[in-house]
C-alpha cells in the first residue's frame, strides 16, 4: 500500500494523452473517442503527428461526466446538459449519496481541480453513514492504491498527489484528535509509531496510530524520518514498549538487514522491548531468523487485530 514516488514539484502536468484519460476516469479509450464524434463531449487539440491531446479542463469534465454515467445517467441526456450546470448537478449528488465508486470518482475530481469544498462535502457525505474506520479502509485505501498507478504512468502531478494525501492526513488528525478526548489510557503497553530515517510516506502509520489511541493505548507519536539513536531514550523511560513502523520505501533492500541488527543491538539491555513493522521493504526481511520481540506485519488490519 502508499508505493508511490515522489518527482519534481516543478513538472505540473496540463496535457493529457486519451489513455492518461482512461487510467483517471475509468472510461475505456474506445468508449471516450465514440462520445467525441457521436456527441462532442470533448473537443481535443492534436499534436503535429496527430496524436489527440486534453486539457485539463477536459479532464475536469470528463470526471464530472463518468461520476453521471456512473449514476446511472445516459449519455445522450449528459450531453444535452448546458456544461456550466454539469460541476452542479455533480455536487448534488456528491452531497446526497456518495457510494464507494462515485466517492472516489469525486474525490479524484477533487484532486485534479484543487477543490477542497469538493473534498470535505464528499467526505461529509460519507461520515454521515460510516465509521472513520469506515471511509479509511473503503475510500480513502483504494484512492491512495489508484494514485500510485497514476503517478506511475505520469497522469497526475506531484502538486495533486500532496495536495489530496494533505486533506487525508488532516482527517486521520482530526479523529485522532477526538479519540484521545475521552480515551482511558491502558497501561499495560506503551505503543511508539515512527518511520525510520528518509521514509516519509506517513498516511499508514498516521491511521494505525488513531487505532491505537481509539483502543485507550499511550501513543507517543514521533512520524517521519526518526533516527534509529533516538529511540534509545525510549526505551530507558518506559517498560512493554512497542515501536511500530512502516517501512515503504526504506530502508531500501541493501539496508533493511542492517537496520533490524542494530535495532536489536540497541535494545539488547532492555527488557519488554518490542518492533512491530509492516510495509513494502518488509519483504527484503528474512523471517526466520528474527529474534521474538521483531514482528513483521503483512497488512495494517493484521496489527489492528494484535492491538
Amino acid at each position: 500500500m502508499f508505493n508511490y514516488f515522489y518527482k519534481t514539484m516543478n513538472n505540473v502536468q496540463k496535457v493529457f494523452s486519451i489513455r492518461d484519460l482512461e487510467n483517471l476516469s475509468g472510461i475505456k479509450a474506445h468508449t471516450i473517442r465514440i462520445w467525441e464524434k457521436r456527441y462532442n463531449l470533448l473537443t481535443p487539440e492534436r499534436t503535429s503527428t496527430n496524436i489527440r491531446t486534453y486539457s485539463i479542463n477536459s479532464l475536469q469534465k470528463l470526471l464530472n461526466i463518468t461520476l453521471l454515467y456512473n449514476k446511472g445517467y445516459k449519455i445522450s441526456k449528459i450531453a444535452r446538459i448546458p456544461e456550466e450546470n454539469i460541476p452542479l448537478i455533480v455536487r448534488e449528488i456528491v452531497s446526497k449519496n456518495s457510494t464507494t465508486n462515485h466517492a472516489i470518482n469525486a474525490l479524484k475530481l477533487a484532486m485534479i481541480n484543487f477543490d477542497q469544498p469538493l473534498f470535505n462535502t464528499t467526505y461529509n457525505s460519507m461520515i454521515a453513514d460510516k465509521s472513520f474506520r469506515e471511509v479509511f479502509k473503503e475510500i480513502f485505501i483504494p484512492l491512495l492504491n489508484e494514485l500510485g498507478l497514476l503517478w506511475q504512468t505520469n497522469t497526475i502531478s506531484p502538486a495533486h498527489e500532496h495536495f489530496i494525501t494533505s486533506l487525508i492526513k488532516q482527517k486521520i488528525l482530526t479523529n485522532t484528535e477526538k479519540a484521545q478526548e475521552y480515551q482511558i489510557i491502558k497501561k499495560d503497553k506503551i505503543f511508539v509509531p515512527f518511520l525510520p530515517e528518509n521514509e516519509i510516506h506517513e498516511i499508514g502509520l498516521l491511521y494505525l496510530n488513531y487505532e491505537i489511541v481509539l483502543r485507550g493505548y499511550k501513543s507517543i507519536y514521533l512520524g517521519q524520518t526518526v533516527p534509529l539513536d533516538t529511540l534509545k531514550d525510549l526505551m530507558k523511560y518506559f517498560d512493554n514498549v512497542y515501536f511500530l513502523s512502516y517501512f515503504t520505501v526504506a530502508p531500501s533492500k541493501n539496508k533493511i538487514k542492517k537496520y533490524i541488527e542494530e535495532f536489536i543491538h540497541l535494545s539488547k539491555e532492555q527488557t519488554d522491548i518490542h518492533l512491530w513493522v509492516l510495509g513494502y521493504q518488509t519483504k527484503h526481511i528474512e523471517v526466520s531468523n528474527l529474534p521474538e520481540f521483531v514482528k513483521v506485519f503483512s497488512s495494517i488490519d493484521q496489527i489492528v487485530a494484535k492491538l
